[in-house]
């Protein structure tokens, strides 16, 4: 009897263990009009794609931008388009519709898109803080160290980083037991209020969630300030002003970026781990800091960047010269 209680009771704990649950995205509490947020966050969403379509367009399109910085440039405006993809269309989607029931397995995908893509964004801005870095402080060696050959596999190699490491981040959600609410308080499937559902041991997905925060955070931001610092000295061994100038400009645009991208989101976790925020004050700032840049990020590298411009410029008159060419013909 005894042996058979205990086969039932373990039968039972398997089954516990696998459950796969239904997880409810909680969102915003009670918040006036929030209709009006949602549709702003469409906007968003709509000048996102259009930028980052623009700005690869141009890219492709113009061969005196097939070099090894604007891989990266490419890359970022890649990564922009489908993390804003992973987090608007399903959020809106949520909230306007009231469809915030999501299984587990999309749950873990949409975990999985989110991290995946903010850590592209993140690495793609070290690797362009690197070809600054090179371009400035090694002028002399900067076409036969940053190649197209080298900056395609330092993208690679981020992408492979960040497929494995996610890959482990939403692995290790698999082997936990979800017993209590499964409401996730947040706007996503967020990693840290979902593995905090779950009733049985969760210090690995801590340690996870430590690990990967400061991969895609901290670690690439102290490397771009001691690239900058490196940068700066560079700047101050310059004789002319002019020289100096010109290259603040060519790095005015990457540091306005990387100013966008990282400042907010680690003042909302500074600020989440020091004092106590209203949810729906985190979760607005949240989704702001992961939606906004990447809708501002092609405005600022378009107006700012001289390459771009002029390859803009080309390709509307090679159009037009196209299209007068061959247009139609029309006869008296």
């Amino acid at each position: 009897m005894t042996a058979k209680m205990t086969s039932t009771q373990f039968v039972s704990s398997m089954n516990e263990t696998f459950f796969r649950p239904t997880f409810y995205i909680s969102g915003l509490y009670n918040v006036p009009h929030a209709k009006y947020y949602y549709i702003f966050l469409c906007f968003v969403y709509a000048v996102t794609v259009l930028g980052n379509s623009f700005v690869m367009g141009v890219i492709f399109l113009a061969r005196t931008l097939h070099t090894a910085k604007y891989i990266a440039v490419f890359n970022l405006a890649f990564s922009d388009l489908c993390g804003s993809s992973a987090v608007i269309p399903k959020y809106v989607e949520m909230f306007l519709f009231d469809k915030q029931y999501i299984s587990y397995e999309d749950c873990l995908a949409n975990m999985f898109f989110v991290f995946f893509f903010m850590t592209l964004q993140s690495l793609t801005l070290l690797a362009l803080a690197y070809d600054r870095l090179v371009a400035i402080c090694f002028p002399l060696r900067y076409h036969a160290v940053v190649t197209k050959t080298a900056m395609a596999v330092i993208i690679g190699v981020i992408w492979v980083f960040a497929l494995i490491v996610f890959a482990l981040l939403v692995g290790f959600i698999t082997r936990l037991s979800f017993c209590r609410s499964t409401t996730v308080d947040s706007y996503f499937c967020d990693h840290g209020p979902v593995y905090k559902l779950a009733c049985n041991d969760t210090t690995l997905n801590y340690i996870m969630a430590l690990i990967c925060i400061a991969a895609i955070l901290y670690i690439p931001l102290i490397l771009i300030t001691v690239s900058y610092v490196c940068i700066g000295f560079a700047l101050l061994r310059l004789s002319h002003g002019a020289d100096r100038l010109k290259a603040i400009k060519t790095c005015a645009s990457h540091l306005m970026l990387v100013a966008m991208f990282y400042l907010p989101i680690i003042s909302v976790y500074i600020v989440i781990l020091t004092t106590y925020i209203h949810p729906n004050t985190r979760i607005i700032n949240s989704v702001l800091t992961h939606t906004i840049p990447p809708m501002l990020n092609p405005i600022i590298y378009t107006l700012k960047t001289k390459e771009i411009l002029q390859s803009i410029k080309v390709i509307y008159r090679r159009a037009k010269l196209n299209y007068v060419m061959e247009g139609p013909v029309i006869s008296n």
